[in-house]
């Protein structure tokens, strides 16, 4: 009964085999017939050795690498991974435009850890094991990197798994090719690292450890070149002259400082979370996986782990919606608190769902009955905010009409086991019972701003060879502008004194964000060490406000005679009024 095949071109085989220990649980393997696999094990032994290159640099990428075996010409095994769901499949529960939108990854993690401790682990491995899938992925050029070929484990760790392209061998759509992206990182994966869909600390975070395993995986070139010409002459296709060993050496950049290589990654990432064609990809995956699904699946609720029935719950009497809540986990936002009284005396439960819920439950519905029996559903669009508090409170009367009439529906709407799912109590909605809960940053057990009024800036600042490299990496923490929207942030700096304003540096603009991340070296070259202990940095933050003049966010000053510049100088810088910055 735990057998069954995939839907694949080569319709792999799902087999459970019976464990030798009595009390060990079975164990799960896929056998493919129609693949080389030699080419997945060596894919996976490059990335088992990066692993171990990581965590001998104290760097733990929490990655999952599984077993794969080649049993034969183009047949072998490949070990399971327990509790993994494909990006698609969890997608999908959105809708077939489901990997357009930003919501699903971190809902899917958040119903499988509902509780805030549990959800902050999944999301810290979840960035751990994306960094190091994006730097694998890159450097191996593993291609054909749709929804399918991703995973995501209910823990938060991320991997990839069918790795039939590879070193740059991508699949063609005619004379395009269908991986355009750098590597697969995209809007959803970044609003589950944000804590919503505006940048933050932790997207730094995300960026430091990218950078950080690429460099020194980057220490190991000749390693990985070797390895890899040794199995020239194995009779893999795409393994199969220097070309190919070309592609990895042009990866890796052994030529650049691993300052160049920071800059030359993050552009990578910003790249690859641009890119429209990734997201297209894995929607026209989605549209030819459609013909494969039975069509006697059931629709069920993305946030709900489990069914429940009118039979395991109870019947439902009364729904009442109490109020709205502001939150900020997952996302900024309004939830409403729904009171649901039960036939059993006394039994009273409260439960919390967000707007997009009820919609959710609304369309899933219309997949079951015809819209005479159901209820008609509040407009999604609202003159005005759409998240502000008037909208909520528009809303909360609509919404609490709506619940009514569904209630009161006829018996196979209102008995159904979607609505008895959306009423049953989810571990998240034990807060609802009491007082409002207080409001928790998205991003508060990460690194907070040391409640300086302008923020922070990490710079990292070396001197070499009559050179001062200032790396501008990260800005956390800028007040937003007197509008109340997010700034255009971009970094000036001066070498103090400087009457001719000849020291002048800029970085790029960043768009719309208070949490910046740039990852860009200023350099001041032809300065004597003599002269720059007489030297102020001066730095500036400011938002580009095109015709009008630009405004300053922040600034700091830094003396350079107070560092010891002999070594790489890395830290916060405080910004605030004129003044002199503390690290």
């Amino acid at each position: 009964q735990d057998c069954s095949y995939f839907n694949s071109n080569a319709v792999p085989l799902k087999l459970s085999f019976q464990n030798v220990d009595p009390l060990g649980e079975n164990i799960r393997v896929i056998f493919k017939c129609g693949d080389d696999l030699r080419q997945d094990m060596l894919t996976l032994q490059m990335i088992r050795i990066m692993n171990k290159i990581w965590v001998q640099e104290g760097l733990d990428m929490r990655m999952v690498i599984f077993r794969c075996f080649s049993t034969g010409r183009g047949r072998g095994m490949v070990e399971m991974i327990p509790n993994a769901e494909t990006l698609r499949k969890i997608q999908v529960e959105h809708g077939v435009t489901g990997s357009f939108k930003d919501r699903p990854l971190a809902d899917w993690l958040q119903k499988h850890n509902p509780k805030e401790d549990e959800y902050e682990k999944a999301v810290e491995n979840f960035i751990y094991s994306c960094a190091g899938c994006c730097v694998a992925t890159y450097v191996l050029g593993i291609c054909d990197r749709h929804n399918d070929n991703i995973m995501l484990k209910t823990t938060g760790h991320m991997f990839h798994i069918d790795f039939g392209r590879f070193l740059g061998h991508a699949q063609m759509f005619g004379n395009i090719k269908r991986d355009r992206a750098p590597f697969v990182f995209t809007s959803d994966m970044a609003y589950v690292i944000n804590g919503g869909d505006k940048p933050s600390s932790r997207f730094h975070d995300f960026v430091d450890l990218c950078c950080q395993a690429y460099n020194l995986i980057r220490k190991h070139t000749h390693l990985f070149l070797n390895l890899l010409g040794l199995m020239l002459s194995c009779g893999i296709p795409e393994l199969s002259d220097l070309e190919d060993l070309k592609y990895v050496y042009d990866a890796l950049r052994p030529q650049d400082s691993d300052a160049d290589a920071t800059t030359y990654f993050t552009r990578l990432i910003e790249s690859s979370l641009g890119s429209v064609a990734t997201k297209l990809n894995f929607f026209i995956h989605n549209l030819a996986q459609m013909k494969f699904t039975g069509s006697d699946a059931r629709p069920t609720l993305s946030f709900a782990p489990r069914t429940h029935t009118l039979k395991t719950s109870g019947r439902i009497r009364d729904v009442f919606l109490c109020r709205h809540e502001r939150v900020f986990n997952p996302s900024k936002g309004y939830t409403y608190v729904v009171k649901v009284q039960r036939d059993s005396p006394g039994e009273v439960t409260f439960v919390q769902r967000t707007f997009e819920e009820f919609q959710e439950l609304h369309n899933k519905l219309r997949l079951l009955f015809p819209s005479s029996l159901l209820p008609s559903f509040p407009s999604r669009f609202v003159i005005g905010r759409s998240r502000g508090e008037a909208a909520a409170e528009r809303r909360k009367e609509e919404l609490n009409g709506y619940i009514w009439h569904l209630i009161h529906a006829a018996p196979e709407v209102a008995e159904c086991d979607l609505v008895y799912t959306f009423f049953h109590p989810l571990p998240r909605d034990e807060k609802a019972a009491g007082t409002n809960p207080t409001p928790k940053p998205a991003d508060a057990t990460w690194a907070r701003p040391l409640g300086k009024v302008g923020g922070e800036v990490k710079l990292s600042i070396s001197y070499k060879n009559n050179k001062l490299f200032i790396m501008v990496m990260h800005i956390r923490g800028l007040p937003p502008l007197q509008d109340g929207n997010d700034p255009d942030p971009y970094v000036k700096t001066y070498l103090l004194p400087d009457p001719q304003k000849t020291t002048k540096r800029k970085t790029k603009v960043a768009r719309k964000t208070c949490n910046p991340t740039y990852n860009e070296m200023l350099v001041y070259d032809g300065i004597p060490r003599g002269d720059l202990e007489q030297r102020e940095l001066r730095l500036s933050v400011l938002s580009e406000e095109g015709f009008w003049e630009n405004i300053l966010l922040g600034e700091v000053g830094i003396r350079l005679r107070d560092l010891d510049l002999a070594q790489e100088k890395m830290g916060w810088f405080a910004l605030g009024s004129r003044g002199h910055g503390t690290l």
